[in-house]
């Protein structure tokens, strides 16, 4: 506050000059107060209630850190609920009847004695039996597997050992039991037996022994009668025609054509054009064993003749004939061919070359008589081409080998196998696994020592390209044309007609107009 006595008057004309008031001071406290309160306010600073109780044990400050964990658990433990039972309402007991009436429908532990899912109440209307009844008459379907033996799938079945075996030596009269194909579903009905200590006898069996032919064998005063029963096959080939369109595979596949069957076809026709020279408007024309048995069941075999008509260059007609025990496929003419370059017999790349080479082991220099290929070991070794197996087995620093004699005078050698999976004197094709990478013999590690022959000398694997021709004379011939003629006349996905004959003998003897 400011007083008006303040403003002095000689200072100048109009000039104020402004003081405080000592009037409105704060009056001074007691200083012997003051003093203690600020002491307590510096112990009350000063005091640690929270100490570290694993130092200075049995201190005054340990002491007083010991007294606050104290009371604060004595508080907490004074703060904490009671732990007391809750009352609660408890049900009357169920009557007798109504307890044992929820006790069969209710779910329990059957540890606990429950019925649940075993057994219900029983009534008065039920009656214990001394014995079960068994039905007269059981119908089974039993399966052959692979590997699998007649009368074992019979006993498996339940028909008693010396009555399985003496089915098996009936159908063994009929058809040999490996010729059985696996998945044969076999019917087996088992008739009365006088007690349950005893296997079922046989009342009835039936199944499809071969495509054509059905067993049945029936309990027939009280003796086992077997019945042949045939059923009528047609074995007329089927015939699939159509347009090449944008794909001969999906074209053929769409006609119905099955897959294997146009597989085998494209590998016919490569074997005579480019696949790639096939044009939209061609058209193909294939021939595949075909059956259809009286019961509705059909079976497809393999491709019997592979036909190309071509919009432009020259028509195709190959039909697979066997010579010398060896199928392949031969031109209307009578003429086959079979061309290309050896197969690469694993798929690894070439790690050493034909000709002079230092040996890694022997450490001299030498002529190195094939080439190496690197592979993984236990990769498959394929046969270049077809050819009848003379050598399978050790020989020296070759290790594990297998030799192929081929035509032409041609002959290969794979050596440092680690396995052998053809025999002496076998036929492969070309293609067929004959063994598997190893590092037998004088070698550093897996790979294929390829060795190629030409009338015993031994030439570099990778300059060999050759061609053979077989051609049909004679009866051989005759009865190529003949078998050709019957292809030609079966109509398109039908059965023959006496007219569609005549017209395939006229284009089968144009076709075959040669030498």
């Amino acid at each position: 506050m400011y007083q008006f006595s303040d403003i002095g008057a000689g200072h100048g004309g109009g000039t104020a000059v402004l003081g405080t008031a000592p009037a409105l001071a704060r009056p001074p406290l007691v200083p012997g107060f003051a003093d203690a309160l600020q002491d307590v306010r510096v112990r009350i600073e000063e005091l640690d209630l929270v100490t570290d109780l694993g130092v200075r044990i049995g201190s005054g400050e340990w002491l007083r850190g010991f007294a606050t964990c104290f009371a604060l658990c004595y508080a907490a433990w004074s703060f904490a609920p009671a732990i007391e039972p809750l009352p609660g309402y408890s049900p009357a007991a169920l009557p007798d009847a109504q307890w044992e009436e929820a006790r069969t429908l209710a779910i329990a532990p059957l540890a606990l004695g429950a019925d649940t899912g075993r057994r219900m109440a029983p009534t008065d209307a039920v009656e214990p039996l001394t014995d079960t009844p068994e039905r007269p008459r059981i119908d089974l379907v039993a399966t052959l597997g692979r590997g699998d033996s007649f009368a074992r799938v019979l006993e498996r079945a339940g028909v008693a050992g010396a009555e399985a075996d003496e089915v098996a030596e009936m159908v063994a009269k009929i058809i040999p039991l490996d010729e059985v194909k696996p998945g044969t579903v076999v019917d087996v009905t088992l008739g009365r037996r006088p007690n349950r200590i005893v296997a079922r006898p046989l009342d009835a069996l039936a199944f499809r022994a071969r495509f054509d032919l059905k067993i049945a064998i029936e309990r027939v005063d009280g003796q086992l009668a077997l019945t042949r029963i045939p059923i009528a096959v047609d074995d007329t080939p089927l015939r699939i025609q159509g347009r090449v369109g944008s794909s001969l595979y999906r074209a053929a596949r769409a006609a119905g054509a099955p897959g294997k069957a146009i597989e085998s076809y494209i590998r016919a026709i490569a074997g005579q054009i480019s696949i790639g020279s096939i044009g939209a408007d061609d058209e193909f024309d294939i021939i595949i064993e075909h059956r259809r048995a009286a019961t509705g069941e059909t079976e497809t075999g393999q491709l019997l003749y592979a036909g190309l008509d071509r919009s432009r260059g020259k028509d195709l007609q190959l039909m697979q004939w066997d010579q010398g025990g060896r199928a392949q496929w031969f031109e209307a003419s009578g003429v086959g061919k079979t061309s290309g370059a050896l197969q690469r017999p694993v798929p690894g790349r070439v790690t050493s070359n034909f000709g002079k080479r230092r040996h890694p082991i022997l450490g001299y220099t030498r002529m190195h008589k094939g080439m190496d290929f690197r592979a993984g070991h236990g990769t498959p070794i394929v046969a270049a081409t077809d050819g009848r197996v003379t050598a399978a087995g050790r020989a020296g620093g070759y290790g594990k080998q297998v030799r192929i004699k081929h035509d032409g005078g041609l002959m290969t050698s794979y050596s440092h196998m680690s396995r052998i999976a053809a025999s002496v004197g076998s036929r492969v094709k070309q293609g067929q696994v004959i063994g598997y990478v190893g590092s037998t013999g004088l070698s550093t590690g897996p790979h294929l020592h390829y060795e190629l022959y030409r009338n015993g000398v031994a030439i570099n694997p990778a300059s060999v390209k050759f061609t053979t021709r077989a051609q049909l004379s004679g009866r051989d011939l005759a009865n190529f044309r003949g078998r050709l003629r019957s292809l030609l006349g079966v109509p398109v996905g039908g059965t023959r007609a006496p007219e569609a004959v005549q017209s395939a003998e006229a284009q089968a003897n144009k076709a075959a107009a040669g030498p």
